[in-house]
């Protein structure tokens, strides 16, 4: 059990680290050398160019001017300096909208925090029931005398707890409340002021049926010019490329191979030698230069073949594509409706945008994706609660107890002082962190499997794991073993009737561990983050063996994005963390409010220099932020009546009941008013955008601007973009005629004559729906 002194010393140590990051990246960050990599957004948007020192051939590695390294910490007041609307110009409003959920949590656990120190801190301390009661089988420290395990059990106390449960009730929902109105006006004046995007004329179509008569582009293009005759205007099929999407990036491999040898031969005037082994440790020895020219040569006819295989092969083609429309109007018609009787056939929603689309996925069938997601749903409740059972283990491990039973030759050392206090305080939280390094790119990867067909929606969907798996295993689980694990000897020699007092007064002893993980990973991480020391050591490693170009320089930085996947479920946690302890132990609340405090300068800083957003969704994500804070809050109310019910304040505990139902209903209020505008796309909206279009460009070429925007990204290199523009620019948007030519046999769902067939089709379509799927 951590100890005041012991969360001292962690707090030393993290704040000494905090602190030596923060200085190693002043000094990194103003060297010439790391321009690129501190500010590639700028280079990215061609607003930064090289700096130039004259004088010393040295300056222009290091900044040799000591005046510039006095204002060390100058970037965080120039981080916070740029306005809001600047903001969304410059990163976008998924940027913008993720930093204010750090500026969310400073607006609830502020006011809390100030509120719990002042009312319900002096409550527990000047209570004795940690004194007074007759539970020698519970540790406990000075720091839980702040907590509500100190006060007596009856007492009239309580209410000053269950008083505070309504106000911190209250006050979350009133924030959420007005968050969640401004952030859907953002997403709403962004979409009016957006410039155009072909994701806001394209809808994606999936599930199309197979027809014995037509292909798939034919089918798709009859399909829309008979339902949407007036508005539909191009369509892309989808192709499986993904065979030659992976040759492609062997070749580029082999690119980078190449450059390197003949870097390495300008370098040394040796032609340079390799293995052609496993990772060149074996092997034949061969010219390294001669090898990959070779290579690349043999795999750039394989490319050619298989991209002439994948266009002339008709199994090629899935039953999915891309369907642009003439007007935004249109296009929101066709993503928000059902378009045939059979609900499963002909299945449209808004497409992602072009750089959002994640290809990969594309060519998957839409009946397997059920089962897929099946079998990752059972893998990652194997994972899930599993998982407890390793992290439990190194848990006990990075504890004095763990250290003595399982290597006693430490003994001697962890009684000194400051070991044990780094043990107690600094190690738990260190190693659990070391743990899940590898958690997002599990998660990531079982995304990908279930085959949903856009990054955005890969990073909500692990994103959305992440946080039931941190809720699991990184809250309940160190809930759960340090009271049915660090506490099990005590338990046997009790009498039964003391498990729940004992059980509820541990939950609020946990807090001194969720301090020391705050503090590791919510301190020194954040801090650690700015300075971007993977991406330093791999720009200068690609920068010494594979530029030669301007271009190549510029492909050597990675500016990397926000990380949603993995960056909100971490800011959830605290709301969790927060909302839970602060009517319990509010002395976990400061370190919370320092960490969204630094964690938004430090982002903000990041977003305005560094990441470059991969997508834009318009804040989509917002929704799943109100939910899980909610349920947070939810979790906080069941916590405290159960604590109250360990403490036998059955008279008050009662009082406490309504808290969850009316936080439900008020869930329930914010989806129905605001989640609309998250999902659906408002056709008096794209009216007005559709009628100002029209006005300010009259001649707009918009087939031309739509043709290729949805082509996968191996077959741009061999599109010409200007064979059709004096055809393109001489058609009409009005349908000339009412008859659509197909080569189908049946019109059963063709209500305009056929050119192919001479025949009309029903005036009316059969009223009875067959059993079967149609043909």
């Amino acid at each position: 059990m951590a100890t005041l002194s012991d969360i001292g010393v962690a707090a030393a140590i993290n704040i000494l680290s905090a602190f030596l990051f923060f200085v190693a990246f002043a000094i990194l960050r103003l060297q010439p050398l790391n321009d690129r990599v501190y500010f590639p957004k700028w280079y990215l948007k061609g607003l930064r160019t090289d700096p130039v020192h004259g004088g010393v051939f040295m300056s222009k590695f290091v900044n040799l001017d000591w005046r510039s390294y006095l204002g060390f910490l100058n970037w965080m007041p120039e981080a916070i300096r740029m306005p809001e609307p600047e903001l969304i110009d410059h990163a976008g409003l998924d940027s913008v909208v993720y930093l204010r959920i750090y500026l969310l949590g400073l607006k609830i656990f502020f006011p809390i925090a100030c509120l719990a120190w002042f009312v319900l801190v002096p409550v527990n301390w000047t209570s004795t029931g940690l004194e007074g009661a007759k539970i020698t089988n519970i540790t406990s420290s000075d720091i839980d005398k702040l907590s509500v395990s100190n006060v007596h059990s009856r007492s009239e106390r309580f209410w000053g707890h269950i008083i505070m449960a309504y106000t911190f009730t209250f006050w979350t929902c009133y924030v959420l409340l007005r968050e969640y109105e401004k952030v859907a006006s953002m997403r709403l004046q962004f979409l009016a002021e957006e410039k155009r995007r072909p994701d806001q004329y394209t809808v994606l179509v999936r599930n199309i049926p197979p027809d014995a008569d037509e292909s798939v582009g034919e089918l798709v293009e009859h399909f829309f010019m008979v339902n949407h005759p007036d508005h539909y205007l191009t369509h892309q099929v989808v192709y499986d490329a993904n065979k030659l999407a992976k040759l492609v990036k062997k070749k580029k491999k082999l690119q980078n191979w190449l450059v390197y040898y003949q870097n390495k031969l300008e370098r040394t005037s040796k032609r340079p030698e390799m293995k052609t082994g496993f990772l060149g440790l074996w092997g034949k020895k061969v010219d390294g230069i001669d090898y990959h020219t070779t290579e690349i040569d043999k795999l750039s006819k394989e490319i050619v073949l298989e991209r002439e295989n994948v266009t002339n092969d008709p199994k090629s083609i899935m039953p999915a594509a891309f369907v642009s429309f003439k007007t935004r109007w249109a296009a929101a018609v066709c993503a928000q409706t059902q378009q045939t009787r059979n609900p499963t056939r002909w299945l449209t929603q808004w497409a992602p945008e072009p750089r959002d689309v994640y290809w990969q996925n594309l060519p998957i069938p839409y009946v397997s994706l059920t089962i897929r997601r099946l079998i990752i749903a059972v893998a990652f409740f194997f994972l899930t609660f599993f998982f407890m059972i390793p992290i439990a283990f190194v848990q006990t491990l990075a504890s004095l107890d763990g250290i003595q039973k399982h290597a006693p030759w430490l003994t001697p050392l962890v009684k000194v002082p400051f070991v044990k206090s780094f043990v107690q305080g600094f190690l738990p939280g260190i190693v659990l962190k070391l743990f899940l390094i590898f958690l997002p790119t599990i998660l990531m990867t079982m995304s990908k499997f279930e085959g949903f067909e856009s990054i955005s929606s890969l990073e909500r969907r692990s994103a959305s794991r992440y946080y039931i798996f941190c809720f699991v295993n990184i809250f309940l689980g160190n809930i759960l073993t340090g009271t049915a694990f660090q506490q099990l000897d005590s338990f046997i020699h009790q009498p039964a009737n003391q498990y729940p007092i004992t059980i509820g007064t541990a939950i609020p002893l946990k807090a001194s561990f969720f301090i020391t993980y705050i503090m590791v990973d919510g301190w020194a991480s954040i801090a650690a983050e700015v300075l971007m020391l993977k991406p330093l050591i791999f720009y200068h490693l690609k920068n010494f063996f594979l530029v030669k170009t301007e271009k190549d320089r510029e492909e050597a930085m990675n500016p990397g994005s926000i990380g949603f996947n993995s960056g909100e479920p971490r800011i959830q946690l605290y709301f969790l963390l927060g909302l839970v302890y602060a009517a319990v132990t509010p002395s976990v609340l400061p370190f919370i409010i320092i960490f969204f405090g630094l964690a938004y300068i430090v982002f903000r800083h990041q977003i305005i220099n560094v990441y470059n957003q991969e997508y834009e969704s318009a804040a989509a994500f917002w929704p799943d932020i109100h939910f899980r804070i909610v349920f947070a809050l939810i979790v906080s109310q069941i916590v405290l009546m159960g604590l109250l019910t360990t403490k036998k304040a059955a008279s008050s505990t009662p009082f406490l009941i309504v808290l969850p139902i009316l936080t439900i209903w008020f869930h329930r209020y914010c989806k129905g008013r605001f989640e609309s505008a998250f999902v659906k796309y408002p056709l008096e909206e794209a009216m007005m955008k559709d009628t100002l279009e029209r006005a300010t460009e009259p001649n707009l070429n918009l087939k031309g601007y739509l043709k290729y925007a949805y082509v996968h990204p191996v077959f741009k290199d061999i599109i010409d973009y200007h064979d059709d523009d004096e055809e393109i620019l001489s058609q009409k948007w009005e349908t000339e005629s009412a008859t659509v030519p197909t080569k189908r046999q049946s019109r059963r769902s063709t209500p305009l004559p056929s050119r192919i067939s001479g025949a009309s089709s029903p005036k009316s379509l059969p009223d009875i729906i067959p059993n079967h799927p149609e043909p």
